[in-house]
């Protein structure tokens, strides 16, 4: 039987007929944000087989689905913005990881696996493409019981190790839609003085992580001027593409794939999935390979730029709750922090403003937050910045880095967090 034959076989006209061969007790994976099939994730309200069966999502990019929890458990691993409320509401679980080691986890804590994921169109040999992702899903289809496939065209076609062909597949359902894109943001005075600073950090010949938001957004407004940059990251953010139009970008010094950059997953907007579209410059990889801390520390001249939420004066820096709530979850901070503290000539880079809610709140403090969770340890800080300039941790005492992370602080904090360092004896 020909490519084509197959597809016609295993197509169906609804997207219930797909999601209808999971059986009960099988365990639902699905790729994070832009990968996620939103027209079989609705249609498992519908399977009305469903018994003990998980849904383990990662960054979803839809509202939380309204599921029977005796039906299907759904499990997050990076919490959104819905299922922050959800977590609290007991209608969704968190797994706490580190990003590179899902692969692993989800091998061992599931049991007879389905894969849904959305995919470009076959190709004439019969393979789809995961297009914006790779992420902890394709190390999981070889010994996936089930894989179900929602059909884009919108979806881009990528290179790397994030094929599916069409003989592995149980069931596909063609859906045409818009993929998510990221929504504007704007910057304020404090990102633009934050992207300055660590732009300036930056060295041409630097092989660069970073990802989605306000200040990498700044970041990488002043590094068109650079040169021979190497993307390694676990994210593509919408960015990237002007520091390939810069001639900013060579990736010659990529481990995996030189002269292509590489990354696990992609969120930005139609341009950024235009540009990735058969575009050999762009490789997915699976996120045990991007995110592997042994292979990070490979790389000569690697800067990671990450964000947190609060840094107290040890450098401990809580990145996933608020108030002792959580708000998120590790991702690849911890990955790519442990691989920049070893390379050689790494700089690891962790930004956040200087205060919040209005100016009212410090986010240097000299303790984390009752129930906060510390995502980068003490000793793998090395860069914090904020609007008003850099604290260097890496080698410094305890009182030095105090001294570093008040000078940093807000002015209008500064003299309440001296009393209270003096309090602890901490200066």
């Amino acid at each position: 039987m020909n490519v084509q034959d197959l597809y016609n076989q295993k197509q169906t006209a609804t997207s219930l007929e797909a999601v209808s061969v999971i059986e009960p007790r099988e365990d639902i994976i699905v790729p994070l944000a832009v990968g996620e099939p939103p027209a079989l994730m609705k249609a498992l309200a519908d399977h009305d087989r469903l018994e003990g069966n998980r849904l383990f999502q990662m960054l979803s990019l839809h509202p939380v689905l309204s599921l029977d929890p005796s039906k299907v458990k759904i499990i997050s691993m990076f919490l959104n913005k819905d299922e922050r409320r959800a977590f609290y509401d007991h209608e969704v679980d968190l797994l706490p990881n580190h990003f590179s080691d899902l692969p692993e986890i989800l091998k061992e804590a599931t049991n007879d696996q389905v894969i849904m994921a959305t995919v470009s169109p076959m190709d004439e040999e019969g393979y789809f493409s995961l297009g914006t992702n790779c992420d902890y899903v394709a190390p999981l289809l070889k010994q996936a019981r089930r894989i179900i496939l929602e059909v884009n065209e919108n979806m881009p076609r990528t290179y790397g190790l994030n094929r599916i062909h069409i003989s592995q597949v149980d069931a596909l359902f063609e859906h045409h839609v818009e993929l998510p894109a990221t929504p504007e943001i704007p910057l304020r005075p404090e990102d633009e003085i934050i992207g300055k600073t660590v732009a300036d950090l930056i060295q041409n010949g630097d092989t660069l992580q970073i990802g989605f938001g306000a200040i990498p957004n700044a970041i990488m407004n002043f590094l068109k001027d650079h040169r021979d940059l190497t993307i390694f990251t676990e994210m593509i953010p919408d960015k990237v593409v002007d520091l390939f139009e810069s001639g900013a970008v060579s990736n010659m010094s990529n481990p995996l794939h030189k002269g292509s950059m590489t990354a696990t997953f992609a969120f930005g907007t139609k341009r950024l999935y235009d540009f990735m579209d058969q575009n050999k410059q762009v490789q997915m990889y699976p996120v045990d390979e991007t995110n592997d801390s042994r292979l990070i520390s490979t790389i000569p001249q690697l800067v990671t730029i990450n964000a947190t939420i609060e840094v107290d004066f040890l450098g401990q820096c809580n990145s996933e709750s608020i108030s002792g709530r959580y708000y998120s979850s590790t991702g690849g901070q911890g990955d790519f922090g442990i691989g920049a503290r070893m390379a050689r000539g790494g700089k690891g880079i962790i930004c956040l403003h200087s205060t919040t809610k209005g100016g009212t709140i410090s986010k240097i403090v000299p303790t984390l937050a009752k129930g906060s969770v510390v995502s980068t340890s003490k000793n793998d800080v090395d860069y914090i910045v904020t609007e008003y300039g850099v604290a260097r941790l890496r080698g410094k005492t305890i009182r030095e880095r105090t001294q570093a992370l008040i000078d940093i602080a807000h002015p209008n904090f500064r003299d309440e967090l001296i009393t209270q360092a003096k309090e602890m004896g901490y200066l």
